[in-house]
């Protein structure tokens, strides 16, 4: 199947029916059945067992609990770093925001107030800033962990399309991470300013949730909903779990004008590990 059918097909397919199914699929408790889903998902996509704390296939009650199970203690340590990577995945584009233009893929850009649903004052803090954008493969860890520390200041919920968001599709789908589905994260942190943490969904992925609220999407009732967090502390530490997907997604982070300097070894389509070096702050 060539990369441009690929693309067209999903116009034309149900992708918010063929959603739901998939969820409903993967909270099932399906005993045996769900135990042969669970291997043969392994198998295809040569998930590394090894590195769960619990390796045990059967085990797992449900497909979602398999997807998001955590790691072994201690088999990502975090860099010596201002900056970890927050995901096990891969990077798609890396860099400086251009004015307020990040780079989806060759030919194709969006601007940082798209991306976090059309607040001018928000995005206007991250013009001529810093970006990167992690794909989750089927075959990564699923959760999420903070890059550095920050204190939670607000979340927003923005329905959209739910498009793939592997590469292929990034190369053909237009405004791809500003029109699928995502969820917004705002923090705060007096060494490194603002910083914000996208969540984007996709086809078959089943919901995104945080520590501090759960699962966020589980209704999708289209209608885009905020949170402002302002009387209370919720603060992560750098490297804390903030969040998963319930199957793969995109991760996108926004960071202010001088915050970043990435590691020179961060270029699109390079490997990346939860916990290696991402960057420093200005020397």
């Amino acid at each position: 199947m060539s990369d441009r059918f690929t693309v067209l097909l999903q116009y034309a397919l149900p992708k918010q029916r063929l959603t739901l199914l998939a969820g409903r699929i993967a909270r099932a408790r399906g005993g045996a059945m769900t135990t042969r889903l669970i291997r043969w998902f392994v198998d295809r996509y040569g998930v590394d067992m090894s590195e769960a704390e619990n390796p045990d296939i059967a085990s797992y009650a449900s497909f979602n609990d398999f997807f998001s199970r955590p790691l072994r203690k201690g088999i990502r340590p975090l860099a010596h770093a201002d900056f970890v990577c927050p995901v096990d995945g891969a990077i798609s584009q890396v860099g400086a925001i251009d004015d307020h233009h990040i780079v989806q893929a060759k030919g194709h850009r969006f601007t940082t107030t798209e991306l976090i649903g059309g607040d001018a004052v928000l995005a206007a803090a991250f013009r001529h800033g810093s970006f990167a954008n992690l794909y989750l493969s089927p075959r990564d860890y699923h959760r999420l962990h903070m890059p550095c520390a920050g204190r939670l200041t607000r979340m927003r919920y923005i329905p959209g399309s739910l498009f793939s968001v592997n590469p292929v599709t990034a190369q053909g789908v237009p405004n791809l991470f500003a029109r699928n589905e995502r969820l917004v994260c705002v923090f705060e942190s007096p060494e490194h300013g603002t910083f914000v943490m996208v969540l984007v969904g996709a086809t078959i992925v089943g919901s995104m949730a945080t520590v501090w609220h759960g699962i966020v999407n589980a209704r999708r009732t289209g209608t885009p909903t905020e949170w402002r967090y302002a009387d209370q502390e919720i603060a992560l530490e750098q490297g804390e779990e903030m969040g998963r997907f319930l199957l793969g997604s995109t991760i996108v982070m926004l960071f202010q004008q001088g915050k970043i300097a990435f590691d020179e070894s961060w270029v699109p389509a390079r490997p990346v590990r939860l916990g290696e070096r991402m960057g420093d702050g200005p020397v």
